[in-house]
């Protein structure tokens, strides 16, 4: 190991005391206190120093309108500026490393220790962790500080070493919640042992798989249960590591409100001077908590150095953190609430013109099996693609953003070409529709045009607003000090 893993152990260790600090619920009446689903606990785990606020689940089967299954939570509120920390190495690779981190890590605000002694590589013959004997450094190493540990898991028999090691936390990796067999697995490796389990999402942007994930866990009687987002796997150059797509943890806190969130910003961004902006992100879309990966000596490291933090640089990230309120102000002021109603009438416009646009799509469609035209046109979609990135740079749109939206628009126009029947390109007599004809679209036109003119009239409020303009940061009426 480097030299910066070789600093004396200080005599006065400063433990932390977590139990207090980690509570979830606040204070409850005695009367909230009896109901579990309402009820925010600390879990009990292997080890005495383990009280980290892991809520315990009191599950309840939901079936929504698809017959996907959703569980009731129960209440798991984290007080503000009071999160969940999860930091350590990437990879458990020896006692002193072990407990270098661990120590230099006691200064500043940490929930749990992380630790991973089996690691899945992408490529044979990388480093693959040090295996079972580092669960005894990682037990030392959180002893040291009286704070409970976390590995991955990916087999029953990883489990059960676990176990035996006294690990007072789990997580299954994304790699392992990619596939329902391994979950499967893990999950009926830990029936009858209720330990904490956190779940990362996918490598798959693949909400389902992620929640199935959970649920497998949830059925094996596992009642303490974290998400942990860490990106997700595709294709195309991207700033990140594995991008985040917002969208579905997002999704995932809708459908389960109630289930700790945690965010894994060091394998989004697989840089170290990216953390901290993907760490604010999640913080200001409420996330529970953060898991960061914190070596002694990140360009020692054994496996992802480059993402990897020194524990002064954890430090500085923590205190440099802004806490949002989840609650919306009671009284909004005035511009706020105009720029809510038009961004409103603005949304119902832009679905009245996709409408619009797939109709054309759809009449377009019917021409091309008529004529025994294929659907995709590759000339035709790739000048779509740039002359609607190009205008999104002229009007201060991301580039990226507009691409993955025409990229969604174009797939569900051809879903709808797809689903021209052959007999529409028959004959006008046996279709009984009308021809395409310059006047048949130049009636729809103006049908359109009369729909355009009914629709402003419901949004004439908002249309007959005074104006707004952005100064800086800050939102003026125009005409207005």
């Amino acid at each position: 190991m480097g030299s910066a893993c070789n600093r004396s152990i200080p005599d006065q260790r400063l433990l932390r005391a977590i139990g207090s600090d980690l509570e979830r619920g606040g204070h409850l009446s005695n009367q909230e206190q009896h109901q579990p689903v309402a009820t925010a606990t600390v879990f009990k785990a292997t080890s005495p120093a383990a009280t980290a606020g892991v809520c315990d689940h009191d599950v309840g089967e939901l079936k929504d309108k698809n017959q996907r299954t959703h569980y009731q939570l129960p209440e798991c509120s984290v007080p503000e500026k009071k999160r969940f920390f999860i930091a350590g190495p990437c990879s458990v690779e020896s006692e002193e490393q072990m407990l270098q981190t661990a120590m230099q890590l006691s200064a500043f605000d940490v929930t749990l220790i992380r630790g991973g002694v089996w690691k899945p590589r992408t490529r044979p013959g990388s480093f693959e962790g040090v295996g079972v004997k580092g669960l005894a450094w990682l037990r030392e190493a959180g002893s040291a500080l009286g704070l409970p540990v976390a590995t991955e898991v990916a087999s029953s028999t990883h489990v059960e070493e676990c176990l035996k090691a006294g690990v007072d936390v789990l997580w299954i990796g994304a790699r392992t919640t990619t596939s329902p067999f391994a979950v499967q697995h893990v999950a009926d490796a830990l029936r009858g042992v209720d330990i904490p389990v956190m779940v990362k999402n996918p490598m798959n942007p693949d909400i389902e798989l992620w929640i199935g994930a959970i649920e497998r866990i949830n059925k094996a009687g596992v009642t303490k249960i974290m998400a942990i987002h860490r990106g997700f796997s595709t294709y195309g150059e991207t700033l990140y590591r594995n991008r985040p797509i917002w969208r579905i943890p997002i999704e995932l806190r809708r459908r389960l409100p109630n289930l700790p969130l945690i965010c894994d910003p060091s394998h989004i961004c697989g840089k170290r001077r990216y953390v901290m902006a993907v760490a604010q992100q999640a913080i200001d879309l409420l996330f529970d908590g953060l898991m960061i990966e914190v070596h002694c000596a990140p360009s020692n490291a054994l496996s992802d150095s480059a993402q990897q933090m020194t524990p002064a640089q954890y430090g500085r990230l923590i205190r440099r953190l802004r806490y949002v309120s989840s609650s919306a102000p009671t009284q909004l002021p005035e511009v706020i609430k105009l720029l809510r109603n038009q961004i409103d009438a603005i949304d119902d416009n832009l679905i009245a013109l996709l409408a619009k646009r797939m109709e054309c799509a759809e009449r377009i469609g019917i021409w091309k099996r008529k004529h025994n035209v294929s659907l995709f046109q590759p000339e035709r979609w790739e000048q779509i693609l740039q002359d609607r990135i190009q205008s999104s740079v002229r009007r201060h749109l991301s580039a990226s953003f507009v691409r993955n939206l025409f990229e969604h628009i174009h797939e569900e126009a051809l879903n709808i070409q797809g689903r021209v029947p052959a007999e529409r390109s028959c004959s006008r007599r046996q279709r009984g529709t009308q021809a395409f004809t310059a006047e048949h679209f130049e009636n729809e036109r103006r049908a359109s045009e009369e729909r355009d003119v009914a629709e402003l009239d419901l949004h004439a409020q908002v249309e007959n607003s005074p104006p707004l303009s952005w100064e800086g940061r800050h939102i003026t009426e125009m005409g207005q000090d």
